[in-house]
C-alpha cells in the first residue's frame, strides 16, 4: 500500500497552480452519455474516482481517450444499460450516470453508490425527482430497477439543496419534455459549470448558480467543447497549507469569485489576501488567530469540504475554535488522527472544538477518508519531525499528485509504496548472539 512521508516544519514559498474539479467534471463525464457523438473535456485532473468515471463509461459502450488534461469521449454508440455493483460502490457520485443513462437508454439497472464514509447520505432525493420526472423506479435487493419511456417537464421542490439530486434532474430534463423547474436547487459552482457544459452543447438552462432552475427540454444535443472550472477544495486547500505552513504563497489557476464562503474564516485568522479573479496570494501572520464560529452550510455558505482542511490549519492558532459541521454526521473521523500530532481537538455531537497549540509534531496517521485525508497533510506539513500518511487511495480520490505539487513550493514529501519496501526488504538478515534473524 502507498503511503505519504512528510519531514515537516519547512517554510513553503514559491507559487502552486490548482487542476480542474472534481465535483465538477464527473458530473459533465456522465452526462457526455446524452450525446451522440465526441465531447471533448479539458482540464480533466487525473484522479481514482475520474478513472471510475471512466470506466463505467467504457463498459457501457463509450470510448473514452486521455491526452494529458483533455478527455475525449465518443458515446455514439452505448449498448449497455447496466452499471455493475462493483463500479457503483467505487465513489458515490455514480449515482449522477442515473438521470443519464436512463435518458438514453429508457432503462437502467444500478447498485446503491459508494465513497466516503461520513454520514449517511440517502438518494431519496435522486429518485424522488426522476420519478417526477416520468421514471419508473423499484428496489431489487441492493439494486435499482429504472424505466422511462420519455422524461416529461416538472415542478420539483427539493427539501435539501442536494447538489447531486440537482445535477441528476438537471440531465435527465435537459432532453425531456417540456419543462421543468428546480425549486431550492443547489447552487454550487459546480452546478453552474455542468449547465455551462449542457448548454453548449444546445440544452436550454437557465438560473444555474441561483435557488430556481428553469431547464426547457430540447429533443437532443449536440457534441461541444468544455473546460472544466479550477477546483475551490483543492485551492482551499493550499489556502490552509500557506497558512499554517508559509509566510507567503501565490495559488494559481482559480476562480478567486468561488472562495468567497472561505474567504472571511482565512481573513479572521490573520491570513491577508490579494489578487485578480485567476491567482490568489496569501500572506500568513506569524501565528494564526482562532475563528470564533465556523459552521458549514450549502453553498454559499461555508462549504463542509472544507472543513477538516481549514481545521488542520487552526491546530496551531492562538485560542480556541468552534466548529459546527451542520451537514454530516459522521464527518469529525479525522480528529483522533489530527490529535496525533499533538493538536487539542474534542468532540460534541457536531460540535468540535479546537484550542490552538504551538507546535504539532510528526506521527503515524490514517486517512479517514478524502478531505480528511488532506488536513492529515496539512498537519503534517507544520509538524516537527517525520510523518507518515497511509491509507491514501482516500486522497488519490481527488488531488492530483499532491506530494509533486507540494514539493514545488518546499515541502519534504514523498510518495512510498509499502509493498516495495517490504520486498526489498524481505530476505535480508542479521546475525544477533548466533541466531538468525529477518527484517
Amino acid at each position: 500500500m502507498e503511503k505519504l512521508v512528510i519531514n515537516g516544519n519547512r517554510k513553503l514559498q514559491g507559487e502552486i497552480s490548482v487542476h480542474g474539479a472534481k465535483n465538477s467534471v464527473l458530473p459533465i463525464l456522465a452526462s457526455t452519455l446524452l450525446i451522440k457523438g465526441v465531447s471533448i473535456i479539458h482540464n480533466v485532473p487525473d484522479l481514482t474516482d475520474v478513472d471510475a468515471s471512466i470506466r463505467i463509461l467504457e463498459y457501457l459502450g463509450a470510448k473514452v481517450k486521455r491526452e494529458n488534461d483533455t478527455l475525449i469521449v465518443d458515446a455514439n454508440e452505448i449498448t449497455e444499460n447496466t452499471i455493475p455493483e462493483e463500479m457503483m460502490r467505487e465513489m458515490r457520485s455514480s449515482i449522477i450516470f442515473l438521470g443519464s443513462l436512463l435518458s438514453r437508454t429508457k432503462e437502467a439497472y444500478i447498485c446503491y453508490p459508494g465513497g466516503c464514509d461520513i454520514g449517511v447520505r440517502p438518494i431519496d432525493l435522486h429518485l424522488s425527482s426522476l420519478r417526477k420526472l416520468g421514471a419508473v423506479i423499484y428496489e431489487n435487493g441492493n439494486c435499482l430497477c429504472c424505466k422511462s419511456t420519455s422524461f416529461h417537464g416538472a415542478k420539483i421542490i427539493l427539501t435539501f439543496p442536494s447538489v447531486g439530486a440537482t445535477e441528476n434532474i438537471m440531465i435527465a430534463a435537459a432532453v425531456s419534455k417540456g419543462k421543468t423547474t428546480i425549486i431550492n436547487a443547489a447552487r454550487e459552482p459546480e452546478i453552474s459549470d455542468l449547465a455551462s457544459f449542457l448548454n453548449s452543447c444546445g440544452a436550454k438552462i437557465f438560473g444555474a448558480g441561483e435557488g430556481t432552475i428553469e431547464i426547457e427540454g430540447v429533443e437532443s444535443l449536440y457534441p461541444c467543447a468544455h473546460s472544466i472550472i479550477p477546483d475551490r477544495v483543492v485551492a482551499a486547500t493550499y489556502m490552509s497549507a500557506a497558512a499554517i505552513s508559509a509566510d507567503e504563497l501565490l495559488i494559481k489557476n482559480v476562480r478567486t469569485q468561488h472562495l468567497s464562503p472561505i474567504m472571511p474564516v482565512f481573513m479572521e485568522m490573520g491570513c491577508k489576501l490579494s489578487g485578480d479573479k485567476n491567482n490568489l496570494k496569501i500572506v500568513s501572520p506569524k501565528r494564526l488567530k482562532r475563528v470564533k464560529m465556523i459552521k458549514t452550510m450549502p453553498y454559499p455558505g461555508f462549504p463542509t469540504d472544507c472543513q477538516s482542511i481549514v481545521m488542520a490549519a487552526l491546530t496551531k492558532s492562538n485560542g480556541t475554535t468552534i466548529i459546527n459541521e451542520s451537514i454530516f454526521e459522521s464527518r469529525f473521523k479525522h480528529i483522533s488522527e489530527l490529535n496525533r500530532f499533538g493538536a487539542d481537538i474534542s468532540v460534541n455531537d457536531r460540535i468540535a472544538i479546537i484550542n490552538g497549540v504551538k507546535n504539532l509534531y510528526g506521527a503515524n496517521v490514517y486517512c479517514t477518508d478524502l478531505r480528511g485525508g488532506a488536513s492529515m497533510v496539512i498537519a503534517a506539513l507544520a509538524a516537527e519531525g517525520k510523518s507518515t500518511i497511509g491509507d491514501i487511495y482516500h486522497i488519490n480520490r481527488g488531488y492530483e499528485k499532491i506530494e509533486e505539487n507540494l514539493a514545488q513550493i518546499g515541502a519534504d514529501i514523498k510518495r512510498v509504496n509499502d509493498e516495495k519496501t517490504a520486498k526489498e526488504s524481505k530476505g535480508c538478515e542479521i546475525e544477533v548472539e548466533g541466531a538468525v534473524q529477518q527484517l
